[in-house]
């Protein structure tokens, strides 16, 4: 980069026609890596100019999102800063003030086609194979004279105001993650940048409010790539400095198409609601066109802010694996304190109907004990409580379990290992292994047949965390009563 965007001053900018996706929230995500780790500032933009689809509870689904994932912002909503206001709709009259500017320095003109001289796809920041074709617009608005202009003013008639590109040369800028990329000036129409109905296009509104909030480094997306030597021109008309650029790649899904709801959840709070922790889906993130130069693959957000640089990310597109964030979100489960573990699967054990008044007092050690138990499994928060239920409610056996594990022969054994269990000593998952072990080898019962129903006896499943580790923390009393209930369950040989 460029030496004067250190520290480098970047932004996001979302627009409010939707909540926070995963392409957005990854390039939130960049930009504030960025700035954490050279000590600069990152800056929330809402850019809300369409009216018509943005919304309030899409702003706040942003600012949730962008909460949940710990991307705290220096300037924004709900912090101010000294660039407000941070809201493209409050900043409509400055918008129209560097359009009459531009227009009055001979770097555009007024297009006087009535309500249709709207942009194009391009012209809106959306890209679309017209963004370098060929000039499409209406000449004749370029040669008005002088005069001609008062008339059509005077006369109140509907313009738009287009930016006059160079007719000749090449547009040319830097990129970090690209090199530098040129385009033809021949290729560029004269775009609109500010409508007829006086609403700028996002050409003109994301120049001037980076200009005005000192943005010296833009990172954002490969499908930017196509606006970017417009926005180049404007800053040069207005006299401003050009910011950095890098463009980072798309996000696939895993049949290689760009990510979209077909392929599951996008909504970053989707997400959340799933299970998945914070922590690991910043992590997965991070890694999605950004390698750290070593084949390390969990961080926590405080080694990535330490090991980002623009130099790791990719120009190939990245694959958005959901199997890798099962892993990955498991994987921080399990290195999860345990203050903050509890804290993470509260609302799903009180939405499970499974939290107690006690795990805030004399029962936090037995809690922190079940799951430390409960972590190997736990793929999502949602596993915590499938995996607890049955060992702090009632059993309730699986019908197709208890025929085949609970038989009539299996009664007597059951009642067996309760008589041993009932003596054995020290009560830890060590001795209680041995005890298992030693009453079905002294009853001619195979380990696994055994071990099983004692399993569908304790919990009513299959499955199960550690058997052994099980019966110690449900405790000698509990454990007893419920392999005795699996033995009534057997019924008499």
């Amino acid at each position: 980069m460029p030496e004067h965007t250190f520290p480098p001053r970047v932004r996001f900018a979302p627009s409010p026609t939707g909540y926070l996706h995963v392409g957005g929230a990854r390039t939130a995500l960049f930009n504030w890596l960025l700035a954490r780790h050279t000590g600069g500032a990152f800056v929330l933009r809402i850019e809300d100019t369409d009216m018509e689809r943005s919304s309030d509870e899409m702003v706040q689904g942003i600012l949730d999102g962008m909460r949940w994932l710990g991307l705290t912002w220096d300037e924004g909503p709900g912090v101010g800063g000294p660039h407000g206001p941070y809201f493209q709709s409050q900043r409509l009259d400055r918008y129209r003030a560097v359009a009459a500017q531009l227009v009055a320095s001979g770097h555009a003109y007024y297009d006087y086609r009535g309500a249709d001289a709207r942009a194009t796809a391009s012209e809106t920041g959306d890209g679309g194979p017209s963004a370098f074709g060929p000039k499409q617009y209406d000449e004749t608005s370029v040669s008005l004279s002088a005069e001609e202009v008062v008339e059509r003013e005077a006369a109140g008639m509907p313009r738009a105001v287009r930016f006059r590109v160079p007719p000749e040369g090449r547009t040319v800028f830097a990129d970090a993650v690209h090199g530098e990329i040129g385009f033809d000036n021949a290729g560029l129409e004269d775009f609109v940048i500010l409508r007829s109905d006086g609403c700028p296009t996002y050409h003109l509104s994301v120049v001037v409010d980076d200009m005005d909030m000192q943005i010296t480094q833009v990172i954002r997306g490969d499908d930017h790539i196509s606006n970017t030597p417009k926005q180049v021109l404007l800053y040069e008309a207005l006299g401003a400095p050009v910011p950095g650029f890098a463009h980072v790649p798309l996000i696939l899904g895993p049949d290689k198409k760009r990510l979209s709801k077909r392929h599951g959840a996008t909504s970053v709070m989707e997400y959340s609601a799933q299970g998945v922790v914070p922590e690991a889906m910043v992590n997965f993130l991070a890694l999605l066109g950004w390698s750290p130069g070593t084949d390390q693959e969990l961080f926590s957000a405080d080694e990535l802010v330490e090991r980002f640089d623009l130099e790791g990310i990719s120009g190939g597109n990245a694959v958005f694996n959901p199997e890798k964030l099962e892993w990955m979100n498991n994987q921080h489960i399990m290195q999860m304190s345990d203050d903050v573990l509890i804290a993470q699967a509260r609302p799903w054990l009180e939405q499970a109907g499974l939290w107690r008044a006690d795990f805030d007092g004399p029962g936090r050690p037995w809690l922190v004990r079940a799951l430390a138990l409960l972590r190997p499994r736990a793929k999502r928060l949602g596993d915590i409580p499938e995996g607890l239920g049955p060992l702090v409610r009632p059993v309730v056996f699986d019908p197709a379990a208890a025929t085949k594990h609970l038989t009539p022969q299996m009664g007597a054994h059951l009642d067996a290992l309760a008589t041993t269990l009932a003596d054995t000593a020290p009560f830890d998952p060590a001795t209680i292994e041995q005890a298992v072990r030693g009453t079905a080898e002294a009853r001619g019962v195979k380990p696994g047949v055994f071990m099983q129903a004692v399993r569908v006896s304790l919990t009513g499943r299959t499955v199960s965390p550690g058997l052994f580790e099980t019966i110690e923390l449900l405790g000698r009393d509990e454990s007893l009563a419920r392999i005795r209930a699996g033995a009534r369950r057997a019924g008499p040989a």
